[in-house]
């Protein structure tokens, strides 16, 4: 239901009279309110009132539009895929996936955990991740070449850019769209230079 209010002033009888509106307005529903102290005081608390809405609409409105920038809820669950992975002097070995993906604090927080092997490679990221305000920082480590770090960048609802630092410097990206997404990291690393992979349900 949607009210009105109108503010009528009739300076010979010294009152305003507030008039209600609404869709079930009846004749006669006049609030009258003596000028003076007490007038003041309710417009006051009215003015007060839509402002303190105002700046709540606002907040909540930048709220839901960080959350809706927040990769994380489409990336949750289990993934397969493959791709390939380049090593010390450009050799690149080909690797089949898989991708395990928690999800956590109200979708804020990502657990990422991503295996890929062949019969002579293997290599096991993990990160944890947190969102905010189109922000993630986390940390990472790469299990079969024992190195490990700290993850910061900038993410929206279809890609993440970020950067790894630690034991090794580099960087990790991740694009999603089609149903799917891919992963891609570049390293530093004196033996894995990076990997290429291509995920998907």
């Amino acid at each position: 239901m949607t009210h009105f209010f109108r503010l009528l002033i009739s300076p010979n009888v010294g009152y305003q009279t507030i008039m209600y509106v609404g869709s079930d307005t009846r004749p006669g529903r006049n609030v009258v309110v003596r000028t003076g102290m007490k007038s003041r005081f309710f417009l006051g608390r009215l003015k007060r009132t839509f402002a303190y809405l105002a700046v709540a609409l606002s907040t909540l409105s930048a709220s839901n539009s960080g959350a809706a920038d927040n990769p994380f809820n489409s990336l949750a669950g289990t993934w397969n895929g493959s791709g390939t992975a380049k090593f010390d002097g450009g050799k690149t070995e080909s690797l089949r996936c898989k991708g395990y993906y928690t999800n956590g604090a109200g979708g804020t927080n990502l657990g990422l955990s991503i295996r890929c092997a062949n019969a002579s490679a293997k290599v096991e990221l993990r990160a944890n991740l947190t969102y905010a305000n189109g922000t993630v920082t986390g940390s990472w480590e790469e299990r079969t070449y024992n190195q490990s770090g700290t993850v910061s960048g900038k993410a929206t609802s279809n890609k993440m850019n970020l950067n790894i630092s630690g034991g090794i410097q580099g960087s990790m990206s991740v694009a999603m769209g089609g149903g799917g997404h891919q992963v891609s990291v570049s390293t530093g690393g004196p033996t894995l230079k990076g990997i290429n992979i291509s995920m998907s349900r």
